[in-house]
């Protein structure tokens, strides 16, 4: 169970703060919730989930060693890239679904990989690839960067250096 105060990655909205846990009774049964607030917007967005939902997911934090280990997985390849785009999709999508930072920067890894070769030829990625890998990336370098005293950018670029590299 986290506690008031904790930082985690919750789905699609990245990293959120756990400001309250608080018991919420609906249709006359009782139950906890978190009160999670995104990093990014905490003003305009509270999101409440319930403590015992096992079907959110709620990541902790990586730590530094973690942080460090991932970004080095960067100057290796990522996995291969499938030419079929749905079979792809599913694929990529399985694994940051899992919730494995490793994976999801195998993944990010590859799209990047894939859109710096892609410009080369003068073609450009295709857009389900390009959104995956923005949405992705963006909620992986936040958590790098704050595992790592960074920021988004640094982290962004020494991505680029390791995969130019």
């Amino acid at each position: 169970m986290f506690t008031i105060g904790d930082l985690i990655i919750y789905s699609g909205h990245g990293i959120c703060i756990i400001d309250d846990i608080c018991e919420i009774t609906i249709s006359g049964t009782s139950r906890l919730y978190y009160e999670l607030h995104p990093l990014e917007n905490p003003q305009k967005l509270a999101i409440k989930v319930p403590v015992d939902n096992d079907k959110v997911m709620m990541l902790e934090m990586i730590k530094k060693d973690e942080a460090s280990r991932i970004l080095d997985s960067f100057s290796l390849p990522g996995i291969p890239w499938n030419d079929h785009p749905n079979l792809r999709y599913q694929l990529f999508s399985k694994s940051i679904n899992s919730g494995d930072r490793m994976e999801i920067a195998k993944v990010i890894n590859t799209i990047m990989r894939k859109k710096l070769a892609y410009k080369k030829e003068e073609k450009k990625l295709y857009e389900q690839d390009r959104k995956l890998m923005e949405t992705t990336k963006n909620i992986l370098f936040k958590e790098l960067a704050l595992a790592l005293d960074s920021s988004f950018e640094e982290i962004n670029a020494l991505v680029l250096n390791k995969i130019n590299s």
